[in-house]
Formats: C-alpha cells, structure tokens, sequence
C-alpha cells in the first residue's frame, strides 16, 4: 500500500555538522512499513524531482501511530531547502516504496554495518526488531564514518541494548580505519546468522564480499538517486551478478537487496 499526501512537520532539529532530523506527523497508517523502505519528497521551491528518503523511525504518541522520522544530511540544493522547513510546514510525501529488509524468523546473531547517513534505515530496522520482541543482546552494529562529526545515532542503538562499535577514517574516534576491518574481526570471533548494511557502495562491496568469504546471509540497502521512485524512469539500475545483461532497478526491486545478486 502507498500513500501520498501533505505531512505537517512536527520538528526539523540540527543534530550536528550538516545532518538533520525531520519529525511529520501524517494522516496515514505508517506502521505498514517496512524497514529499508523509503519515501519520495517533494520540496517546495526545489528543482523539478521529489528526492528519496529512507525511513528512520517511526513516532508514536500514547501507543498510536502518528508519523516518521526521516534523517538526512544537506549535500544540495534540495537537502538545503528541506534544513529551512519549520514545525507547522507542510511537506508532500509519496510512499511507503520499494521492498524492505527481510527478517527470518529464526535469526539469532545479527551484525548491521552503516556507513555515513546510511545508518538511517539501520535504526529503524533495529527499532523495529526491538518492537516485535527481539532479543538485541546478541546484535551488534559497526558504524563507519568519516570523522567524529559524522558519527550518527550511537547512542539511539546503545539505548536499544545493541553492543556499538564504530571507525572513522581520521581517527577523531573510535578505531582509526574503514569498518569492515573490525567487522571482519568480530565475524572471525563470533559468526552472525545475518549481516544487514547500508553506506557508500565501497563498504558495501567489501561487507558483501566477507559475508561470502565466511558463508553468511547478507542484505544490503543500496544507496543511489532516483528520479521516480517506482521504476518507471530507468534511472536508478545495478547490475545482476548471475545475468551480466540484466539490470535491477534499486526502487522497484530494492533498495533491499541479497547481497548475491548484485554485480558492483
């Protein structure tokens, strides 16, 4: 089910460097989404194409469902239209669109690895794991980053229950380096039954490849720009790994994806 309409904007905070939280309380029933899934924005005064947005979290008042989370870093014009929006705006959504994360039943130990703003999916799929009676003592997240300006939502996971491990590639905290380092190191100590991720294609080319090397199941939320949302405009393909010539589109067929069936 998708739906569209004019979300009222509940708040727009700075939560540092140029990243932004944006609170919409919406008419519609969200709880039908899915971890992974996005939605499609139309900002006001911006050029020409609504913008995707992953979903962070979802917001409750009293147990209802009133709205969502979006998290987001301003990198345009459009991303820098959207940091001006204030409480009481109007904003036009499209979605919930695409297909979300898939969670077994039967998933014990489960590694998720975030890169950048990527981590915006990540939580709400943790959140939604917590919220449906999952036990998150044996999950663990990495997170990747450039610096310590752009380390996001740690303390969201730790406040979760989930062990959180981080890299940032200056050094200005946690471990020095890329994240898959102490991703492999941890998969050596202790094999997860999943591995979820969502960052820079490079992270997620090496998550994948250590996720084969050692034999686990590995879903990926591929990050890309798009045009329509809905697979209509061709814009947003990755290639297959097992048909050279074929082509997914990352909003229709994704963003989720097993991690086997892309060709970086």
């Amino acid at each position: 089910m998708m739906f569209q309409e004019n979300a009222e904007v509940l708040h727009n905070e700075c939560i540092g460097a140029d990243y932004y939280k944006i609170g919409l309380k919406c008419v519609s029933d969200y709880s039908i989404a899915k971890p992974g899934q996005f939605l499609m924005v139309k900002i006001a005064d911006a050029p020409l194409l609504r913008r995707p947005f992953s979903i962070h979290r979802l917001l409750a008042l009293k147990g209802k469902q009133q709205g969502l989370e979006l998290l987001y870093k301003v990198v345009g014009t459009g991303t820098k239209k959207l940091s001006s929006y204030n409480a009481g705006d109007s904003l036009d959504l499209l979605g919930p669109l695409g297909n979300g994360f898939d969670i077994p039943e039967n998933m014990k130990g489960v590694f998720i690895v975030g890169g950048g703003v990527g981590i915006a999916p990540l939580f709400f799929l943790a959140s939604f794991l917590k919220d449906k009676g999952r036990d998150l003592s044996a999950f663990r997240v990495f997170i990747g980053c450039r610096s310590d300006d752009d380390l996001l939502c740690r303390g969201d996971f730790l406040e979760l229950g989930m062990s959180v491990q981080f890299t940032t590639d200056d050094g200005s905290s946690g471990e020095k380096g890329l994240i898959t380092e102490p991703l492999e190191r941890a998969i050596l100590q202790q094999k997860p039954d999943m591995v979820y991720a969502c960052g820079p294609t490079p992270m997620l080319r090496e998550t994948a490849r250590i996720a084969e090397k050692h034999a686990i199941a590995c879903q990926i939320s591929i990050e890309t720009m798009m045009a329509c949302g809905m697979g209509a405009c061709l814009g947003c393909v990755v290639h297959s790994k097992a048909h050279p010539d074929t082509y997914f589109h990352v909003c229709k067929d994704g963003p989720v994806f097993d991690a086997k069936d892309i060709r970086f």
